[in-house]
């Protein structure tokens, strides 16, 4: 697998051998079709976190989490609405040039900045999740396995651009697939049929889904994450550049729709995978919790642990999930890195300096290298903040929530200003960063978030389930984390924190209230705007359709003096 990624990019470098032009490196020169932009964008942010943490997650808190299949849907559909036709009209090479062209350039340099240090963090997660599968279930060392994890990823984002990262991506996701298909269709095999799967997860209550409780402190409910997690989801799809920057590369605003839209195929495929073998975990492991006995150092290690145990004997299969987790890396590294480069470039360095073309094109390639060597740094920082998905959703919050607004503000309120778009950013991420702070301090009471129920009593057996041989390593002990109140301090008596997804909401809705009212009180009304950095009606796939069904309505209740062959071929 990291053969054939590294001869896509070597491929990729080859085509692009005769351009100087560092538009076909960061953006694939706006020629790709709709199939593998899809199956990117999919690939780009389903990462390894996904692979490895959202088993654990069923396997600790229950299948609730199943409902951003839900989240995906709405988030695509208001992206494709809302922000694809304004940045595919502009053509720009950074989406944070829309915000110096639409306020000015104090915005744009807090856009940028704020979007270097989440992407960074973000990928260092992503980077630390294979190393720590490897190292569990290898005597590969951790950092062994980060720093190689980097160094194809950057070898390839390095030499093929944009172009490489995208149809690596189409071979990633593939492998991806196969990895969590690997998992279930063993698990199913060893457990005796996928009813027996899903009766152990029902008995466990792992089947909890459908909670209608609108309790805000309650860490997952149907509207924690519906809510919480399309607005998340907006914020990747509408303004994250390394997902801007694939549907952008499109040959046609059709094309770019449509690979919007085949990606939630890609989405629910690999989020159904990832739940189904959490459901796995627990139904394996329902007598004897690995990590209450001390069998797993971190939450996030339990799924590699049931992977060491079913397909150890099996020639390819551990290599296969390998694979995967490797694909899920990679898919996503390469799409942070190649992203970042292209925004330092367009932000930071061309509005300061006068390049040739071929320096520039060379610089591109130097700030991919470069953004890989910082990532590689951040794994190490990833490696000490918890569980994975918890933890990204947060940085994605307290960054990508203020972000999201501000770009909403600028394509929607014609009365927006520079003073409110800036005083409303501001204060979002100060809102948001305190919510993160309190997260810390003042965690959600552990009758609201502690797991489901777990136990160790099956552990003093010499076998677990009827196929599945145990060592004598079962009996160790240690303390269950998962279930131990949190410290806090006096100052946590009267409140607590709210659910980590709603802190983007809250985010958000900070930057829309301030921005709206400075902008109202600073004379935005009176401003004029170029038409092309807002919405228009004909923007909107939403507004064809409904003209349309309009017009069809109307042309069938015209008068009965019409011809019936006239009649007949409007009916028809």
């Amino acid at each position: 697998m990291l053969a054939i990624s590294v001869a896509i990019g070597l491929y990729s470098c080859w085509t692009l051998r005769a351009s100087r032009n560092s538009s076909d490196f960061l953006t694939g020169g706006r020629k790709m079709s709709a199939l593998p932009v899809s199956m990117s964008l999919a690939a780009g942010f389903m990462s390894s976190v996904t692979l490895i943490s959202i088993p654990a997650e069923v396997y600790f808190y229950g299948s609730a989490y199943g409902l951003l299949c839900f989240s995906y849907l709405f988030a695509v559909l208001i992206s494709s609405e809302t922000f694809l036709p304004v940045f595919y009209r502009l053509e720009l090479k950074s989406i944070y040039a829309y915000l110096e062209l639409r306020f000015n350039r104090a915005t744009r340099l807090l856009g940028t900045v704020t979007f270097i240090f989440q992407n960074v963090l973000f990928a260092g997660f992503v980077i630390y999740a294979p190393a720590l599968t490897l190292s569990q279930l290898t005597d590969m060392n951790l950092w062994v396995g980060i720093i190689s994890t980097s160094s194809i990823c950057v070898l390839y984002c390095t030499l093929g651009g944009l172009k490489a990262v995208i149809w690596t991506d189409v071979f990633q996701i593939g492998i991806m697939l196969a990895g969590c298909l690997a998992i279930m269709i063993r698990s199913v095999i060893i457990q005796g049929g996928v009813s027996t799967i899903l009766t152990d997860s029902y008995q466990g209550g792992r089947l909890n889904a459908w909670d209608f409780d609108p309790n805000p402190f309650r860490r997952h409910t149907f509207w924690t994450i519906l809510i919480g997690g399309t607005i998340s989801w907006i914020s990747v799809y509408g303004t994250q550049p390394a997902q801007v920057q694939r549907y952008t590369a499109c040959k046609s605003i059709t094309h770019a729709r449509l690979a919007l839209h085949i990606n939630l195929l890609g989405l629910w495929a690999i989020l159904l995978s990832a739940m189904f073998a959490g459901l796995c975990i627990y139904s394996f492991y329902k007598h004897c919790d690995p990590w209450t006995a001390g069998l797993v150092s971190v939450p996030d290690e339990v799924l590699p642990y049931l992977v060491k145990h079913i397909m150890a004997g099996q020639q390819g299969l551990l290599g296969l999930f390998f694979s995967a987790v490797y694909s899920g890396s990679l898919s996503t590294v390469s799409s942070v890195i190649n992203a970042l480069a292209a925004v330092t470039l367009e932000d930071l360095i061309k509005p300061y300096t006068i390049l040739s073309e071929k320096r520039i094109s060379i610089l591109s390639k130097g700030l991919t290298l470069f953004y890989g060597v910082v990532c590689i740094a951040m794994a190490g920082l990833a490696s000490v903040l918890g569980q994975m998905s918890q933890a990204v959703t947060i940085v994605t919050a307290v960054v990508g929530g203020p972000l999201l607004a501000l770009f909403s503000l600028g394509i929607l309120c014609p009365f927006a200003n520079a003073k409110g778009g800036l005083s409303g950013i501001m204060s979002g991420f100060i809102v948001s960063l305190v919510l993160a702070l309190g997260h810390l301090l003042c965690p959600t009471p552990p009758e609201l978030s502690r797991p489901l129920p777990l136990t160790t009593e099956g552990c003093n057996l010499t076998t677990a389930s009827p196929n599945l041989n145990w060592t004598s390593t079962a009996l160790h002990t240690a303390p269950n984390s998962t279930t131990a109140a949190p410290i806090q301090g006096n100052y946590c008596i009267n409140w607590h924190s709210p659910s980590y997804l709603y802190f983007i909401i809250i985010g958000v809705a900070a930057v829309i209230i301030v921005g709206v009212v400075v902008s109202l009180l600073t004379g935005g009304r009176r401003q004029t705007m170029d038409p092309r950095l807002m919405l228009q009606k004909d923007d909107m796939l939403s507004y064809h359709l409904y003209k349309r069904l309009t017009e069809r309505i109307q042309t069938k209740r015209q008068p009965d003096t019409v011809h019936n062959n006239e009649k007949f071929e409007m009916r028809f």
